[in-house]
């Protein structure tokens, strides 16, 4: 299988772009194969250079690389200044083999799509950068950065190749190694509640105005403009921004032009077509069909766990008031409402029954890995749990981590500081190593 590449400029950058075919199944290299893209990109003045490489593992799942210059990306602009970077689309996304609505339909059963969707996984993933890394880069060893499921990923590789690495930089993604789904959700809910709490606080009136979309809501069931009908627990998933830094004003801003006092439904057009962007998946599908999966080993399945702990919290209720938003949960229910979400309800509500049979991470290689690692736990986090990743850093050798509080899960994006910082305690841990 040979790969190829297009190159071309970008403002101030110079960009390689790469396909590679690898196999679908890693298990049948003979079989079925798919496309994974990449792309490489290197400031223009250091064009050339014989630069060390970092690979950047995207948060997700599910979820494309980042592409330069759109949007704020403060730690590409400090790892160009010392990398070429490799910008990823992990396996489904993007560019490489996207898993789209039309490909899930063509499976005849559940089943059939659950066994594809199985695919693409963590140990996938680190499969197919195994493979770029030896055909594209001729064996070169790379520093790996992992952001959020990026370190899901890291902790995947350290367990399978960790031959192929130079070094890791994690930000807001160390896993509990042993942590099954429900373990996740029942820390997850009542750091959401907190968030809640920390957002009616700030911004008191935008907890009022919640209380009376959801009223709306259920007086008057309105439509989306795609034709999905709006529900309160659909509605109450604009929580999943809390755990970013611009989260709360994004949703307050929603709230603060939800009202329309001529229009039947008391609401908006600007609002509806606002929730509708922020909770359509449309351009993310295999977020919401692999979420709860990446959280299941060997013998697991996850039996939509954030929706049977969801009643052991009944301040999430769609009836209580106040209003809470929920998180990073995923429902069954999203597969029936959301339009971009029904051409995969039948293969992700098997895959949620599916037994895995993968060993994702290896604890005692791990135990013993000597490849310099550093990372960095959000002790406020509201995805990743900080008391797991911490426990996580105790049983990983060669690990130094950094705890804080200044930045949310989206300090990597925001803040050149905890890419360099990261990076720095990196090479040290590198220099102690030899």
């Amino acid at each position: 299988m040979s790969h190829s590449t297009y190159s071309f400029q970008l403002p101030g950058l110079s960009v390689r772009d790469i396909s590679v075919p690898v196999p679908l199944d890693w298990s049948e290299p003979e079989g079925e194969t798919i496309s994974v893209f990449a792309r490489e990109v290197t400031l223009n003045e250091k064009s050339g250079q014989d630069l060390p490489l970092l690979i950047f593992l995207q948060g997700g799942p599910g979820c494309k690389g980042p592409r330069p210059e759109n949007g704020p990306n403060a730690w590409l602009n400090e790892a160009l200044k010392t990398y070429r970077v490799i910008l990823l689309d992990q396996r489904g996304t993007g560019r490489s083999s996207p898993v789209t609505g039309a490909r899930m339909e063509a499976f005849s059963n559940g089943e059939d799509g659950a066994a594809f969707l199985a695919k693409f996984g963590a140990d996938s993933i680190v499969r197919d950068c195994e493979y770029i890394r030896k055909t594209v880069y001729g064996g070169v060893k790379w520093t790996t950065l992992g952001q959020s499921y990026g370190g899901w990923l890291t902790l995947c590789y350290l367990s399978l190749a960790p031959e192929g690495l130079k070094g890791c930089l994690i930000a807001g993604g160390l896993a509990g190694l042993e942590a099954q789904a429900d373990d996740i959700y029942r820390r997850t809910y009542p750091r959401v509640r907190a968030k809640n709490e920390e957002f009616a606080k700030r911004y008191p009136a935008a907890r009022e105005a919640a209380n009376k979309i959801a009223d709306l809501i259920a007086e008057h069931n309105p439509l989306l403009p795609d034709g999905d009908r709006l529900t309160i627990r659909r509605f109450q998933t604009l929580g999943l921004a809390f755990g970013q830094k611009p989260g709360f004003e994004q949703v307050l801003w929603m709230l603060d032009e939800a009202f329309d006092p001529y229009a039947k439904n008391g609401l908006s057009e600007t609002f509806l077509s606002s929730v509708m962007a922020a909770t359509s998946f449309s351009a993310t599908p295999l977020f919401m069909a692999l979420h709860e999966s990446i959280y299941c080993q060997k013998g697991q399945n996850s039996n939509w766990a954030a929706e049977r702990l969801r009643g052991e919290f009944p301040e999430f209720s769609e009836v209580a008031r106040p209003l809470l938003f929920t998180g990073e949960m995923m429902y069954p229910w999203m597969l029936s409402e959301i339009r971009a979400l029904r051409p995969f309800q039948a293969g992700t509500e098997a895959l949620a029954k599916h037994s895995f049979e993968r060993e994702l991470y290896n604890p005692s290689r791990l135990a013993e890995n000597d490849v310099p690692v550093a990372a960095v736990v959000y002790y406020d986090d509201m995805y990743v749990d900080a008391g797991l990743s911490l426990g996580t850093a105790n049983h990983v050798g060669c690990l130094n981590v950094w705890v804080t509080n200044e930045y949310e899960h989206d300090g990597l994006r925001e803040s050149g500081t905890v890419f360099n910082r990261l990076d720095t305690m990196r090479r040290d841990l590198s220099l102690s190593v030899k």
